[in-house]
């Protein structure tokens, strides 16, 4: 059987092959892309989208509660109709893959519904045989969750999971202290389940600026969220229709309706013939690249999760963009700035950030100054709720170069985008302070901090 030529191929109908697949062909290349599921990936169908859809729907029922509380007549528990929900969900999920099959209708992108495999620096099999050889081979075949080696972890779910409920649990245990555990926690104790999470370490979110990773936990516990830091699960088992957790340093009431591990991902580069073709992993199982997305072997490329950098959709859309752009698009130089990346957690309320955290740059600069405005927002204060926002920036050197700022607040994953582009910009805390504040607002008090 001959194979079939196109200028690219991409592995993966996720944000990053999908943006890799559109640029290449805004250039009139050839596009074949590989995906056997859903597209999207991870973000759209188990990640980002229905994740900030729940997020949604948990910051409203907390806002229902603040209504309440500054006169509003409403029932005092209004009901969530959880199927509701997830239909609604799914539809603005299903809107989505209609969208993308139309683009690549559009721009002629040929999407094969199947894995492949590489044969070689130019070649990739298909499930059924079929081979495509093209100049360019992007792999863009992103994570998955990962589970802890222990007796009974098959008891427990990961984020994926999360996602296929059909109710709300009773009672929940969420293990880890990244992002996914606490964002899955802040919606889960809105909606009005108990939650337990179990952190093996000292603390949530170890690559934030611990300062305002404490406020976080503080606003978790006034939620009602039960934090047990140090605490390493041991084993679970069945216990009637229960889960009960044997536990180090945990709870005494260790028994749970569920179990979600959020312990990590792992890249999917199993079945993909790396190892034939020469290409290269890392230290961590992700495949190996350069500044430029290279891997070891020349024509083939990786960009988003399976390439391990920062695992975040608008990186893998914008490498693998520049990607294009330096292949086709006769910019030599292209490639991803992966400096002062802004990310947003998104717990109640979200956490965003940008540049160093103070830990960092004392490592790296020998002058540092931090600023800080620690504040109740409106809306909180009127309904005399209890959760508080401390934003929080970094500044080096004598002119106070602005490399870090970090808002835990409402408002925070809107109010970032615009300051992370002053940052990256190379903004100073004295430019900060001589922009006029919008009153009263909560963005506001990132250029009035002291």
């Amino acid at each position: 059987m001959s194979a079939r030529n196109y200028d690219v191929v991409v592995l993966g109908g996720g944000s990053g092959g999908l943006a890799a697949g559109f640029r290449a062909a805004s250039y009139g290349a050839k596009v074949a892309m590989l995906e056997p599921a859903a597209l999207g990936g991870t973000c759209v169908n188990v990640g980002c989208v229905p994740k900030k859809a729940m997020w949604l729907a948990a910051d409203l029922a907390e806002r229902i509660g603040l209504a309440r509380k500054i006169g509003f007549d409403l029932p005092v528990e209004p009901a969530l109709e959880w199927p509701t929900l997830l239909a609604r969900r799914q539809q603005y999920i299903a809107n989505i893959h209609t969208s993308y099959q139309k683009r690549l209708d559009e721009t002629g992108v040929v999407r094969i519904s199947s894995r492949g495999h590489l044969v070689d620096a130019n070649t990739v099999q298909c499930e059924d045989g079929t081979q495509f050889r093209a100049e360019h081979i992007v792999i863009a075949t992103g994570a998955h969750s990962l589970k802890p080696t222990l007796p009974g972890a098959e008891l427990g779910g990961v984020s994926n999971d999360f996602f296929a409920l059909q109710s709300r649990p009773g009672r929940v245990a969420l293990v880890g202290g990244g992002y996914i555990a606490v964002e899955l926690a802040g919606v889960l104790r809105a909606l009005g389940s108990e939650v337990a999470l179990l952190v093996r370490g000292q603390r949530l979110l170890d690559k934030f600026d611990a300062e305002v990773a404490d406020q976080l936990a503080e606003n978790l516990r006034l939620q009602g969220v039960e934090l047990h830091f140090g605490c390493q699960v041991k084993s679970l088992e069945k216990q009637q229709e229960r889960i009960a957790a044997q536990l180090q340093n945990g709870p005494q009431h260790a028994v749970f309706d569920t179990v979600l591990f959020a312990t990590g991902r792992g890249p999917n580069t199993a079945g993909l013939g790396l190892e034939k073709a020469g290409v290269k992993l890392d230290g961590k199982g992700a495949i190996e690249v350069d500044e430029y997305q290279n891997t070891s072997v020349p024509g083939i490329y990786a960009v988003g999760d399976v390439a391990g950098r920062v695992t975040l959709t608008p990186v893998a859309i914008a490498a693998a963009r520049r990607l294009m752009d330096r292949v086709l698009g006769a910019q030599p130089e292209a490639k991803l700035d992966y400096d002062n990346i802004p990310s947003v957690v998104f717990a109640h309320p979200p956490l965003g950030t940008v540049g160093l955290s103070e830990e960092e740059a004392c490592r790296r600069f020998d002058k540092v100054t931090t600023y800080y405005s620690r504040f109740r927002p409106m809306l909180q204060a009127l309904g005399q709720g209890e959760v508080r926002s401390l934003f929080k920036m970094v500044c080096a050197g004598d002119e106070e170069t602005v490399v870090g700022i970090h808002l835990l607040g409402e408002g925070a994953d809107e109010i970032l985008q615009g300051f992370a582009v002053a940052l990256k910009a190379g903004v100073t805390r004295r430019q900060m302070e001589e922009t006029v504040a919008i009153h009263p607002t909560s963005a506001e008090e990132v250029v009035l901090m002291r």
